[in-house]
């Protein structure tokens, strides 16, 4: 049975997991054939007993406990997402069928998600930060044909829906959690159907799961396909890297409709019967997360680097965790903050690299040594090749995953270009844009996204190296550094930095920056101009290119679009225009 190939590589791991090297020698993706995760896997573990999901909400409860809290069991939630798979058959949900989800992190969101996968609908993760036209864009593009969504959603989605002919948008069909209004069919329905399920037929592990909106960071979001193998399967690798038993309180610091969410919310806590723990917050608060670390005694966290960055502001000593494990992905991590963690709670955040597109590929496991600044070695089940600009192996270039054989956790390929699918898988090979290096002992460290990168008097840059450099000075908060164009040197390294709120944005704190990173890096790295941040500033009166800089652009994932600042930048130069903020080494005489 499927199931049972599923179960017995997952357990291989399980008995492995402070043991790299055996895993990695030992471990198979298991091969199947007919097999629904939800059905096949999350049910079977369907223990009554067991916490499967605990929902934190950001507010006193009415006995006065400093959070109102929801625990549900995997048994009462195999049971709810039956009832609403039931529910959403009645409402026209067919096997295929493209199901916006665009709710937040509220216990709805795990039924709708369980729900459809056990109907054989495709879901589309949907971030409620998404305007009108994203969502447009998403039915368009993504063939979507039902939508769940909130109350505090709804009125984006009625006006997205209102741009569309009568004959598209009465296609479309719209359910809604927590309230009632016309044109929707109230979720709260669900819990007046059946608590068994009967599917459909069979689902076979080929078959659409998951339909993702990449974040854009350099261009139009691309539709990633995943199915029932490539993402429940594939995040085995995400479970070992992470570290996960069964058992365990995992909280992963993510917003629902991005990738993370699915890797650390549902899927690898899951596949190792662990408990997903939640936290609805309207506001993001340092002081509350770790007040709930201890509160729920949490046992492993996965938080993205930005959210370190501000939790190291904070008094970590004064924390008495229960964590056993912690992680980070979304971005390189920084060693800073690696060094940081440690000196207050005695354990390494160990870093880790994944896309969209694939499951964990490469990630510093529980027992390994850690290198500073590297991302770590190769997953269970992923081969790493790191090819030149000729397509040839070597000890830096871009990361490729061999396609003989074709890794489970890789998705099918992008939809909608099948030109696009077609340069990132050839030559035997999944490309993934970022540029990483490999030492003697097999460790990759990242180096930056293949466009990123740049050269300066010949010499290759990674942005992430400088920005890196930049953070361990106390007075920057954020760094993104780009290049900046110089008749003789081709580029210059220009960062733009938000200061710390204590910090003022003076020729004095730019010049101590500059000669801060000056000392930690080879001079043909060296930072050659800064400009810092100016929260609220706009476009100059007299030319929008000399405006100040508000703030560091960002997809709505949080990742920095680098490309904006450096079309900023070239713009500039063109002109010959200079921002008020903006400070270069010669003016202090260098």
């Amino acid at each position: 049975m499927s199931r049972d190939a599923f179960l017995a590589a997952r357990d291989r791991l399980l008995a492995s997991r402070n043991d790299y090297e055996r895993a990695y020698r030992e471990f198979e993706w298991p091969k199947l054939d007919a097999f629904n995760w939800a059905l096949d896997h999350f049910d079977r573990v369907a223990d009554p007993s067991r916490t499967a999901l605990h929902v934190v909400h950001d507010e006193p409860s009415e006995s006065g406990a400093p959070f109102r809290e929801e625990k549900i069991s995997f048994g009462a939630l195999s049971a709810r997402s039956n009832r609403v798979a039931s529910f959403l058959r009645d409402t026209g949900v067919s096997r295929g069928d493209r199901v916006l989800l665009m709710l937040p992190n509220r216990v709805e969101l795990w039924e709708a998600m369980l729900a459809c996968m056990k109907l054989g609908a495709v879901i589309v993760p949907a971030t409620t930060q998404l305007v009108a036209s994203d969502i447009v864009d998403r039915v368009a593009r993504g063939g979507v044909r039902h939508i769940v969504t909130d109350d505090a959603a709804r009125p984006k989605v009625d006006a997205a829906l209102s741009t569309l002919p009568s004959s598209e948008r009465d296609r479309v069909g719209r359910v809604l959690v927590g309230a009632e209004a016309e044109g929707y069919r109230a979720f709260d329905e669900a819990m007046g159907f059946d608590a068994s399920f009967s599917a459909s037929g069979i689902t076979k592990a080929s078959d659409p799961l998951l339909l993702y909106f990449t974040s854009g960071t350099t261009a139009k979001p691309k539709l990633v396909l995943h199915t029932h193998e490539s993402y429940p399967v594939g995040h085995l690798s995400t479970m070992y890297w992470i570290g996960l038993s069964p058992g365990d309180v995992h909280w992963n610091i993510s917003s629902p409709g991005w990738a993370k969410h699915a890797w650390s919310n549902v899927f690898a806590p899951w596949n190792a019967e662990a408990t997903v723990l939640v936290f609805d917050y309207a506001r993001f608060s340092p002081t509350r997360v770790l007040s709930l670390l201890e509160h729920a005694k949490v046992t492993s966290l996965c938080a993205p680097p930005t959210v370190w960055r501000m939790l190291i502001l904070e008094d970590l000593k004064k924390t008495k965790t229960h964590l056993r494990e912690i992680v980070a992905a979304g971005e390189p991590l920084n060693p800073e903050i690696i060094q940081r963690v440690r000196e207050a709670w005695g354990i390494d955040i160990r870093d880790g690299y994944g896309q969209t597109e694939t499951t964990a590929q490469v990630g510093n496991t529980p027992g390994s040594t850690i290198v500073p600044g590297s991302m770590g070695r190769p997953l269970p089940g992923y081969r790493v090749a790191l090819l030149d600009a000729d397509g040839r192996e070597s000890t830096e270039g871009e990361l490729a995953l061999p396609l003989a054989p074709r890794p489970t956790g890789l998705m099918v390929g992008y939809i909608d270009d099948a030109e696009l699918t077609e340069r990132a898988t050839e030559g035997g090979f999944y490309r993934t844009g970022d540029v990483a290096s490999r030492d003697e002992r097999g460790y990759l460290t990242y180096v930056g996204r293949a466009d990123d990168v740049f050269k300066a008097s010949d010499y290759r840059i990674s942005p992430f190296e400088l920005e890196s450099a930049l953070l361990e000075h106390p007075a920057v908060a954020e760094a993104a550094v780009v290049p900046s164009p110089d008749p003789l040197r081709l580029a210059v390294p220009k960062a733009f930095v938000a200061l710390v709120t204590s910090a003022e944005a003076s020729a004095e704190t730019a010049n101590e920056i500059l000669q801060f990173v000056r000392g930690r890096l080879a001079p043909y790295k060296r930072i050659r101009k800064v400009e810092f941040i100016k929260a609220g500033g706009g476009p100059d009166a007299e030319n929008a290119v000399a405006r100040f800089v508000s703030e560091l652009p960002k997809t709505i994932s949080g990742k920095i679009r680098r490309v904006e600042l450096k079309m900023l930048e070239e713009a500039r130069r063109r002109a010959g225009l200079r921002g008020e903020l903006e400070h270069w080494d010669e003016d202090f005489g260098r």
